[in-house]
């Protein structure tokens, strides 16, 4: 064979490997490839298969799982538990979602100035995020006992008639919220406190010599910078309101009659307590889909307010 003919890949792989650009591109993705491993088979693999699991019947001892396409989600459709469920998380979402963000916001504000003692009351806006939500509902379940709780100790100093918070749909579901903006809002404090700080001095100053108030400043300067920790903080808070699930299982177990069950409880019930794995899978692609929605809103609608530096 002509020695001519014979084509070597060593000079071709060496020019391949000095390439400037094609080098980096390739130690990025080698450094980005455990990473990529890891979030496919714990996050898109889990994803994939509980989609394909909600178009079959759960498996019994004696009956094997079979296709049934689409029954699941007709199920939900005539399910009350699920619109219930649908509801109070809904309920759930508009009174966690603005409230804690903007007393994030608010707290944020007051400890980015000169105060006194503002490294102790840093500590007490954040020390609720950093307790398990299991204890924080064992806490609250302290101050929402019947008669003998905190709560109902004060409002009987000003005459007010004994009340089961949390046994009494009325005021269920509001108590629980309560917990959750409680345990959330410190948390969200320290992304906005973050983003202050970030903020040049020299506006502040430009501001005031201007003669603006700190109204006008924080209107017309802070906020608008604040938007893209905004947005962050926004995603967050629509993730936590709908996987919201320990407080709910120690404190109300969803009661009374569904009043404070969310569809991440009532997801839970149908695959661990009923044992019904494939209808849990619907349930849980509904709710995948829910938050893609809302994921893609937030970003279609807030990204074009946001002014990145």
């Amino acid at each position: 064979m002509d020695a001519r003919l014979v084509i070597s890949p060593q000079p071709l792989l060496r020019r391949v490997m000095t390439h400037p650009r094609l080098t980096a591109t390739i130690h990025g993705w080698l450094l980005l490839l455990p990473a990529m491993a890891l979030l496919a088979l714990f996050t898109h693999w889990p994803a994939v298969a509980t989609f394909i699991d909600s178009f079959y019947s759960t498996p019994r001892p004696r009956r094997p799982s079979r296709f049934v396409g689409l029954d699941n989600y007709q199920q939900i459709l005539a399910d009350p538990v699920f619109w219930q469920s649908l509801w109070n998380n809904l309920l759930f979402a508009l009174g966690t979602i603005p409230v804690s963000i903007a007393l994030a916001l608010l707290m944020a504000v007051w400890v980015n100035d000169r105060i006194v003692g503002r490294t102790a009351v840093r500590m007490a806006y954040f020390t609720p995020t950093v307790l398990p939500m299991i204890a924080v509902a064992n806490i609250w379940l302290f101050f929402y006992t019947p008669q003998y709780g905190l709560l109902e100790q004060i409002t009987a100093l000003f005459g007010a008639e004994p009340r089961n918070w949390l046994g009494s749909k009325d005021t269920a579901l509001f108590a629980v919220t309560l917990v959750a903006i409680w345990k959330e809002a410190g948390f969200f404090m320290i992304f906005y406190l973050a983003a202050l700080q970030s903020i040049s001095p020299s506006l502040a100053e430009a501001a005031a010599l201007e003669g603006a108030s700190r109204w006008t400043f924080f209107r017309r300067v802070q906020f608008p910078l604040l938007m893209p920790t905004t947005l962050f903080v926004l995603v967050n808070a629509v993730i936590n309101a709908f996987r919201m699930v320990d407080h709910i299982v120690v404190m109300t177990r969803g009661g009374p009659d569904n009043a404070t069950s969310l569809l991440l409880f009532y997801i839970y019930q149908v695959g661990f307590n009923f044992w019904d794995t494939t209808y849990a899978a619907a349930l849980t692609t509904v709710l995948l889909v829910l938050l893609a929605l809302v994921a893609l809103l937030q970003y279609g609608w807030l990204e074009r307010r946001i002014h990145y530096r």
